[in-house]
C-alpha cells in the first residue's frame, strides 16, 4: 500500500503542474509517469492507486485515478476484467465530463463487453469532446453482435453534429468493428456522401472491408479528386484487389509507396507472384527449423496477407508477409532467414523485421 500512496502523491504533482501549464512538456510527464506505473510491478500498484483516486470528492483525482486504472489494464490483460468493474461503478455516480472522458477511455482499454451499457449511455452526452471519446472506445469495448445497442449507438453517431465524432463512429464501425448486417452497409453508404471528406473516405473503406462492390466507383472517385493524399482510399483498394481499380491507381500521383502496394493487391500478376513467394516463405521456415508452426492467411477484412509463426517456448510472431519479402529484397529465402533470426533474438530486443505488432488480445 505503501507503493500506491507514493504513486498516488507523485501522480497528483504531475496532474497538478500539468493542469495549470499550457506547456507540452508537462502534459508529457504526466502521462509517461502514467505509462510508467502502468507498466510496472504487473501494474498491481498502478492498479490499487487508480482504484483508490476513483473515490476521492475531487474531481482531478478522480480522472487520474481513470487514467491509471485504464492504462493499467491496457498493459496487463490479466487486470482487465477487475478495472472495467471499478471504471463501471464510478460511471453510475460521476457526473465531470474531464473525468467521464477518462473514464470511457479506461472502459476502452479495458476491452470488456460489460461496458457497452454505459458506453452507449455516454454516447448521448452533450459534451462532443466525450462522444467522440464513446465512439472510438466502442471500437474496443464492444459486444460482437450484429445488430447489439453498441452498433446501433455508431451508427447513430455516424451523422452527429460534431464532423470529428462521425469521423471516429465511422472508423470503429467500418474498421474496429467486423460485423456486417445490412444496416452497418447503409450508415457506411451514408457516410460516403458526408461533407467531411474523412468521414467519406472512412464510408469507403468500411464498404471495401466487407467487400462491398459499390465502394469500387467510390474508390476511383476520390483517388480522382485533386485534393491531395488519399491513405485511407489507398487501404480501401488494397483490400478489395479488383483490377477494375489499376487504371485510377495508375492516374494517381501521390503516396507512391501506398500507390505501390495498392496496385500489387489489385494486380492479379504481382498478387499471385507475392502470394507464391510468401509460400514459399512458408516452406523455407519449416526447412530451417524443424517443427517450427508457419501459416499464411489472408484474412477478409485486411489487405495484408498474414505469416504467423509459432515456436514453442517462444513469443509467437506475426508479420505482413508483402513487407517482409520488401524488406529481403524480394528474396523469400532471405525473408525466412529474417523470421528465424527475429525468434533467436532476445525477448524485447526489438520489433520484428518487416513485421506487424505482436497481438496484444
Amino acid at each position: 500500500m505503501d507503493n500506491a500512496v507514493g504513486l498516488a502523491g507523485r501522480m497528483m504533482t504531475a496532474a497538478r503542474a500539468a493542469e495549470a501549464s499550457e506547456a507540452d512538456q508537462d502534459s508529457h510527464a504526466y502521462w509517461a509517469l502514467v505509462w510508467e506505473a502502468a507498466e510496472g510491478e504487473n501494474g498491481e500498484t498502478a492498479l490499487r492507486c487508480g482504484s483508490g483516486l476513483l473515490e476521492s470528492a475531487d474531481a482531478l483525482e478522480r480522472q487520474v485515478g481513470c487514467d491509471l486504472v485504464g492504462n493499467a489494464a491496457n498493459a496487463h490483460e490479466s487486470l482487465r476484467s477487475e478495472a472495467a468493474t471499478a471504471l463501471m461503478a464510478l460511471a453510475d455516480a460521476e457526473t465531470e465530463a474531464r473525468v467521464l472522458h477518462s473514464l470511457v477511455g479506461g472502459l476502452g482499454w479495458a476491452r470488456d463487453p460489460r461496458a457497452v451499457p454505459v458506453l452507449v449511455r455516454l454516447s448521448e452526452h452533450e459534451d462532443a469532446d466525450l462522444r467522440l471519446q464513446v465512439a472510438f472506445a466502442i471500437g474496443s469495448a464492444n459486444s460482437g453482435l450484429p445488430d447489439g445497442p453498441d452498433v446501433r449507438a455508431l451508427i447513430r453517431l455516424t451523422e452527429d453534429q460534431h464532423p470529428e465524432v462521425r469521423n471516429w463512429a465511422a472508423f470503429s464501425l467500418g474498421v474496429h468493428l467486423d460485423q456486417d448486417t445490412t444496416a452497418i452497409r447503409d450508415a457506411l453508404w451514408k457516410c460516403t456522401t458526408d461533407e467531411y471528406g474523412e468521414v467519406r473516405e472512412e464510408g469507403v473503406r468500411g464498404l471495401a472491408r466487407r467487400h462491398d462492390p459499390r465502394a469500387v466507383p467510390l474508390i476511383a472517385q476520390l483517388l480522382g479528386s485533386d485534393d491531395g493524399s488519399h491513405l485511407l482510399t489507398l487501404d480501401a483498394a488494397a483490400i478489395l484487389g479488383v483490377p477494375e481499380l489499376l487504371p485510377a491507381l495508375d492516374a494517381y500521383e501521390h503516396d507512391p509507396v501506398e500507390t505501390d502496394r495498392a496496385i500489387a493487391a489489385c494486380d492479379p500478376v504481382r498478387r499471385a507472384r507475392m502470394e507464391d513467394d510468401a509460400w514459399t516463405v512458408v516452406v523455407e521456415l519449416e526447412r530451417l527449423r524443424p517443427g517450427i508452426g508457419a501459416a499464411l492467411s489472408s484474412p477478409r477484412y485486411e489487405s495484408v496477407h498474414c505469416l504467423e509463426v509459432t515456436l514453442p517456448d517462444a513469443v509467437d510472431a506475426a508479420y505482413d508477409a508483402a513487407s517482409l519479402l520488401a524488406r529481403a529484397d524480394g528474396d523469400p529465402v532471405r525473408a525466412a532467414e529474417l523470421v528465424v533470426a527475429d525468434l533467436a533474438a532476445p525477448a524485447g530486443s526489438g520489433p520484428r523485421v518487416g513485421g506487424l505488432p505482436e497481438s496484444s488480445g
